[in-house]
Protein backbone atom coordinates (compact mmCIF):
# COMPACT_ATOMS: atom_id res chain seq x y z
CA UNK A 1 0.00 0.00 0.00
CA UNK A 2 1.51 3.32 -1.09
CA UNK A 3 1.46 6.29 1.28
CA UNK A 4 -0.53 6.66 4.48
CA UNK A 5 -4.23 5.82 4.60
CA UNK A 6 -6.26 7.43 7.39
CA UNK A 7 -9.83 6.27 7.92
CA UNK A 8 -11.75 8.59 10.24
CA UNK A 9 -15.09 8.97 11.94
CA UNK A 10 -16.54 11.49 14.39
CA UNK A 11 -19.21 11.31 17.08
CA UNK A 12 -21.21 14.37 18.00
CA UNK A 13 -23.72 15.72 20.50
CA UNK A 14 -25.95 18.80 20.33
CA UNK A 15 -24.07 22.08 20.76
CA UNK A 16 -26.20 23.20 23.68
CA UNK A 17 -24.13 26.34 24.14
CA UNK A 18 -25.12 27.44 20.63
CA UNK A 19 -28.70 26.34 21.28
CA UNK A 20 -28.94 28.63 24.31
CA UNK A 21 -27.72 31.61 22.28
CA UNK A 22 -29.77 30.95 19.13
CA UNK A 23 -33.08 30.11 20.80
CA UNK A 24 -32.86 32.23 23.98
CA UNK A 25 -32.77 29.22 26.29
CA UNK A 26 -30.70 30.60 29.17
CA UNK A 27 -31.58 28.95 32.47
CA UNK A 28 -32.34 25.50 31.03
CA UNK A 29 -30.04 22.55 31.69
CA UNK A 30 -28.29 20.74 28.85
CA UNK A 31 -30.91 18.01 28.48
CA UNK A 32 -33.76 20.51 28.19
CA UNK A 33 -31.82 22.71 25.76
CA UNK A 34 -31.24 19.68 23.54
CA UNK A 35 -34.95 18.78 23.74
CA UNK A 36 -35.83 22.30 22.58
CA UNK A 37 -33.28 22.09 19.74
CA UNK A 38 -34.75 18.76 18.60
CA UNK A 39 -38.26 20.25 18.74
CA UNK A 40 -37.23 23.20 16.56
CA UNK A 41 -35.63 20.81 14.09
CA UNK A 42 -38.73 18.57 13.95
CA UNK A 43 -40.89 21.58 13.15
CA UNK A 44 -38.66 22.94 10.40
CA UNK A 45 -37.91 19.54 8.82
CA UNK A 46 -41.34 17.96 9.00
CA UNK A 47 -40.37 15.29 11.52
CA UNK A 48 -36.60 14.67 11.57
CA UNK A 49 -34.70 15.47 14.77
CA UNK A 50 -31.30 15.32 13.07
CA UNK A 51 -29.79 18.70 13.82
CA UNK A 52 -28.29 20.92 11.16
CA UNK A 53 -24.58 20.28 10.93
CA UNK A 54 -23.44 23.58 12.43
CA UNK A 55 -25.29 22.66 15.64
CA UNK A 56 -23.26 19.51 16.31
CA UNK A 57 -20.35 19.41 18.76
CA UNK A 58 -17.61 16.81 18.35
CA UNK A 59 -16.91 14.56 21.35
CA UNK A 60 -14.82 11.84 19.66
CA UNK A 61 -12.65 11.45 16.58
CA UNK A 62 -11.38 7.94 15.89
CA UNK A 63 -8.94 6.88 13.18
CA UNK A 64 -7.52 3.74 11.62
CA UNK A 65 -4.14 4.31 9.99
CA UNK A 66 -2.15 2.14 7.58
CA UNK A 67 1.41 3.19 6.71
CA UNK A 68 4.47 1.24 5.61
CA UNK A 69 4.36 -2.05 7.56
CA UNK A 70 1.98 -1.09 10.38
CA UNK A 71 -1.70 -0.62 11.13
CA UNK A 72 -3.26 1.05 14.17
CA UNK A 73 -6.70 2.12 15.41
CA UNK A 74 -7.20 4.71 18.16
CA UNK A 75 -9.15 7.78 19.27
CA UNK A 76 -7.52 11.19 19.22
CA UNK A 77 -6.68 12.90 22.48
CA UNK A 78 -7.94 11.72 25.85
CA UNK A 79 -11.43 11.31 27.26
CA UNK A 80 -11.08 14.72 28.92
CA UNK A 81 -9.71 16.49 25.82
CA UNK A 82 -11.60 19.55 24.63
CA UNK A 83 -13.32 19.66 21.26
CA UNK A 84 -10.71 22.16 20.04
CA UNK A 85 -7.90 19.77 21.00
CA UNK A 86 -9.48 16.87 19.12
CA UNK A 87 -9.92 18.97 15.99
CA UNK A 88 -6.41 20.37 16.25
CA UNK A 89 -4.94 16.88 16.50
CA UNK A 90 -6.90 15.74 13.45
CA UNK A 91 -5.74 18.58 11.22
CA UNK A 92 -2.19 18.44 12.62
CA UNK A 93 -2.03 14.85 11.37
CA UNK A 94 -3.07 15.97 7.89
CA UNK A 95 -0.53 18.77 8.00
CA UNK A 96 2.28 16.39 8.94
CA UNK A 97 1.54 13.30 6.83
CA UNK A 98 -0.86 14.37 4.01
CA UNK A 99 -2.62 10.99 4.16
CA UNK A 100 -5.32 9.62 1.90
CA UNK A 101 -8.50 10.25 3.91
CA UNK A 102 -11.18 7.56 3.82
CA UNK A 103 -14.65 7.85 5.33
CA UNK A 104 -18.23 6.65 5.13
CA UNK A 105 -20.40 9.70 4.43
CA UNK A 106 -17.51 11.95 5.44
CA UNK A 107 -18.35 14.37 2.65
CA UNK A 108 -21.95 14.66 3.78
CA UNK A 109 -21.42 14.80 7.53
CA UNK A 110 -18.00 14.43 9.18
CA UNK A 111 -16.03 16.96 7.16
CA UNK A 112 -18.69 19.72 7.10
CA UNK A 113 -19.03 19.36 10.88
CA UNK A 114 -15.25 19.58 11.22
CA UNK A 115 -15.32 22.72 9.05
CA UNK A 116 -17.85 24.48 11.27
CA UNK A 117 -16.16 23.42 14.49
CA UNK A 118 -12.67 24.36 13.27
CA UNK A 119 -14.15 27.75 12.33
CA UNK A 120 -15.68 28.00 15.81
CA UNK A 121 -12.34 27.31 17.52
CA UNK A 122 -10.02 29.05 15.06
CA UNK A 123 -8.11 25.86 14.16
CA UNK A 124 -5.76 26.40 11.20
CA UNK A 125 -5.56 23.64 8.57
CA UNK A 126 -3.69 25.01 5.52
CA UNK A 127 -2.82 21.59 4.08
CA UNK A 128 -6.43 20.48 4.22
CA UNK A 129 -7.69 23.62 2.49
CA UNK A 130 -4.97 23.57 -0.20
CA UNK A 131 -6.37 23.43 -3.75
CA UNK A 132 -3.25 24.11 -5.81
CA UNK A 133 -2.42 27.72 -5.08
CA UNK A 134 0.67 26.84 -3.04
CA UNK A 135 1.17 23.18 -3.98
CA UNK A 136 0.38 22.30 -7.60
CA UNK A 137 0.00 18.60 -6.74
CA UNK A 138 -3.28 19.54 -5.02
CA UNK A 139 -4.75 21.20 -8.09
CA UNK A 140 -6.24 17.99 -9.47
CA UNK A 141 -6.33 15.93 -6.28
CA UNK A 142 -7.29 17.70 -3.05
CA UNK A 143 -9.37 17.02 0.03
CA UNK A 144 -12.22 19.33 -0.94
CA UNK A 145 -13.29 18.17 -4.39
CA UNK A 146 -16.03 15.55 -4.22
CA UNK A 147 -14.60 13.60 -7.14
CA UNK A 148 -10.94 13.58 -6.05
CA UNK A 149 -9.34 10.63 -4.29
CA UNK A 150 -7.39 12.47 -1.58
CA UNK A 151 -10.61 12.14 0.38
CA UNK A 152 -12.45 8.97 -0.62
CA UNK A 153 -15.99 8.91 0.74
CA UNK A 154 -16.89 5.26 0.27
CA UNK A 155 -20.63 5.79 0.66
CA UNK A 156 -20.52 8.44 -2.06
CA UNK A 157 -18.30 6.48 -4.44
CA UNK A 158 -20.06 3.11 -4.08
CA UNK A 159 -23.47 4.72 -4.66
CA UNK A 160 -22.21 6.33 -7.88
CA UNK A 161 -22.82 9.74 -6.24
CA UNK A 162 -26.57 9.02 -6.28
CA UNK A 163 -28.37 9.75 -3.00
CA UNK A 164 -31.09 7.17 -3.69
CA UNK A 165 -28.43 4.46 -4.10
CA UNK A 166 -26.60 5.19 -0.81
CA UNK A 167 -26.42 2.54 1.91
CA UNK A 168 -25.76 2.36 5.64
CA UNK A 169 -22.28 1.34 6.74
CA UNK A 170 -23.56 -1.35 9.12
CA UNK A 171 -25.60 -2.99 6.33
CA UNK A 172 -22.72 -2.99 3.85
CA UNK A 173 -20.44 -4.31 6.59
CA UNK A 174 -22.89 -7.14 7.28
CA UNK A 175 -22.84 -8.08 3.57
CA UNK A 176 -19.08 -8.61 3.92
CA UNK A 177 -19.22 -10.58 7.17
CA UNK A 178 -18.07 -7.62 9.28
CA UNK A 179 -19.52 -6.80 12.70
CA UNK A 180 -21.26 -3.54 11.77
CA UNK A 181 -22.60 -1.44 14.65
CA UNK A 182 -21.36 -2.52 18.07
CA UNK A 183 -22.42 -1.29 21.49
CA UNK A 184 -24.60 1.60 20.32
CA UNK A 185 -25.50 3.67 17.30
CA UNK A 186 -25.29 7.38 16.55
CA UNK A 187 -28.75 8.04 17.95
CA UNK A 188 -27.67 6.86 21.41
CA UNK A 189 -24.52 8.96 21.71
CA UNK A 190 -26.21 11.95 23.38
CA UNK A 191 -27.72 9.86 26.18
CA UNK A 192 -24.42 8.05 26.78
CA UNK A 193 -22.65 11.40 26.85
CA UNK A 194 -25.07 12.75 29.47
CA UNK A 195 -24.32 9.64 31.55
CA UNK A 196 -20.60 10.45 31.39
CA UNK A 197 -19.88 7.71 28.89
CA UNK A 198 -17.11 9.18 26.74
CA UNK A 199 -15.13 5.91 26.91
CA UNK A 200 -17.89 3.78 25.35
CA UNK A 201 -18.48 6.47 22.71
CA UNK A 202 -14.81 6.37 21.72
CA UNK A 203 -14.88 2.56 21.64
CA UNK A 204 -17.96 2.61 19.40
CA UNK A 205 -16.33 5.14 17.09
CA UNK A 206 -13.23 2.94 16.81
CA UNK A 207 -15.30 -0.06 15.70
CA UNK A 208 -16.93 2.14 13.07
CA UNK A 209 -13.55 3.09 11.60
CA UNK A 210 -12.56 -0.58 11.60
CA UNK A 211 -15.69 -1.46 9.62
CA UNK A 212 -14.94 1.39 7.21
CA UNK A 213 -11.29 0.38 6.78
CA UNK A 214 -12.20 -3.22 6.01
CA UNK A 215 -14.82 -2.11 3.48
CA UNK A 216 -12.09 0.07 1.96
CA UNK A 217 -9.79 -2.96 1.61
CA UNK A 218 -12.57 -4.77 -0.24
CA UNK A 219 -13.05 -1.70 -2.45
CA UNK A 220 -9.34 -1.73 -3.31
CA UNK A 221 -9.65 -5.41 -4.24
CA UNK A 222 -12.72 -4.70 -6.38
CA UNK A 223 -11.04 -1.97 -8.38
CA UNK A 224 -7.89 -4.01 -8.97
CA UNK A 225 -5.44 -2.28 -6.65
CA UNK A 226 -5.05 -5.45 -4.59
CA UNK A 227 -4.69 -9.02 -5.72
CA UNK A 228 -6.61 -11.61 -3.69
CA UNK A 229 -3.34 -12.48 -1.94
CA UNK A 230 -2.57 -8.85 -1.10
CA UNK A 231 -6.12 -8.36 0.21
CA UNK A 232 -5.75 -11.42 2.45
CA UNK A 233 -2.44 -10.10 3.81
CA UNK A 234 -4.00 -6.73 4.63
CA UNK A 235 -6.86 -8.39 6.49
CA UNK A 236 -4.38 -10.59 8.34
CA UNK A 237 -2.44 -7.49 9.43
CA UNK A 238 -5.62 -6.01 10.91
CA UNK A 239 -6.40 -9.25 12.76
CA UNK A 240 -2.87 -9.51 14.16
CA UNK A 241 -2.94 -5.86 15.27
CA UNK A 242 -6.26 -6.24 17.09
CA UNK A 243 -5.11 -9.45 18.77
CA UNK A 244 -2.01 -7.70 20.09
CA UNK A 245 -3.97 -4.63 21.19
CA UNK A 246 -6.07 -6.61 23.64
CA UNK A 247 -8.76 -4.00 24.41
CA UNK A 248 -12.14 -5.60 25.07
CA UNK A 249 -14.13 -3.83 22.33
CA UNK A 250 -11.52 -4.77 19.73
CA UNK A 251 -11.52 -8.40 20.87
CA UNK A 252 -15.31 -8.40 20.57
CA UNK A 253 -14.93 -7.02 17.05
CA UNK A 254 -12.54 -9.86 16.18
CA UNK A 255 -14.93 -12.49 17.52
CA UNK A 256 -17.77 -11.19 15.34
CA UNK A 257 -15.68 -10.74 12.19
CA UNK A 258 -16.39 -13.62 9.80
CA UNK A 259 -14.91 -12.09 6.58
CA UNK A 260 -16.92 -13.69 3.77
CA UNK A 261 -14.69 -15.25 1.07
CA UNK A 262 -13.99 -13.03 -1.93
CA UNK A 263 -15.31 -15.72 -4.29
CA UNK A 264 -18.68 -16.05 -2.57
Amino acid sequence: MNGTVLVFDIETVPDVEAGRRLYDLEGLDDRDVARAMYAVRREESGGSEFLRLHLHRIVAISVAARARDWFKVWSLGEEASSEAELIRRFFDGLERYTPLLVSWNGGGFDLPVLHYRALRHGVAAPRYWETGGEDQSFRYNNYLNRFHERHTDLMDVLSGYQARASARLDEVAALLGLPGKMGMDGGQVWERYLEGGIGPIRDYCETDVLNTYLVYLRFELMRGRFTAEEYARECALVRETLERDGRAHLQAFLERWRDLPVSE
